[in-house]
Parts: structure tokens; sequence; C-alpha cells
């Protein structure tokens, strides 16, 4: 890290607009809208599982 990089974050932190982590406010909409696509994203790579353990059985029996 750059010596004027930590000294405009001093600088920022002593005017108070330095934005630390996580400073964004997050609404119950956006929590659940997160939750909802992290659910459908784990639900797709299940989805993809079953297929390709279907088509693997599919060879084993023909």
């Amino acid at each position: 890290m750059g010596d004027q990089t930590l000294r405009n974050w001093v600088k920022a932190a002593a005017e108070g607009k330095l934005k630390g982590a996580g400073s964004k406010v997050i609404t119950l909409e956006a929590m659940e809208l997160s939750k909802l696509r992290a659910e459908v994203a784990q639900l797709k790579r299940e989805n993809e599982i079953i297929k390709k353990a279907a088509t693997y059985f599919a060879r084993d029996v023909l």
C-alpha cells in the first residue's frame, strides 16, 4: 500500500467521510432477495447433478 493511500484514508477518517465495510443500509427486501437468489442458484446446481446422474444411469441400463 502506498503512503499517499494511507494519508488519504487518515484524512477521510478525520473528516468523517471514510465509509467502512458494510456501511451500506440493507433493507429487508434486499436481504430476502439475496437469500432467494442464493437458493435458486443452489437448486440449479442440484438440478444439474440430478440430470447428470440420470444420464449416467440411463447409459448403464442400455
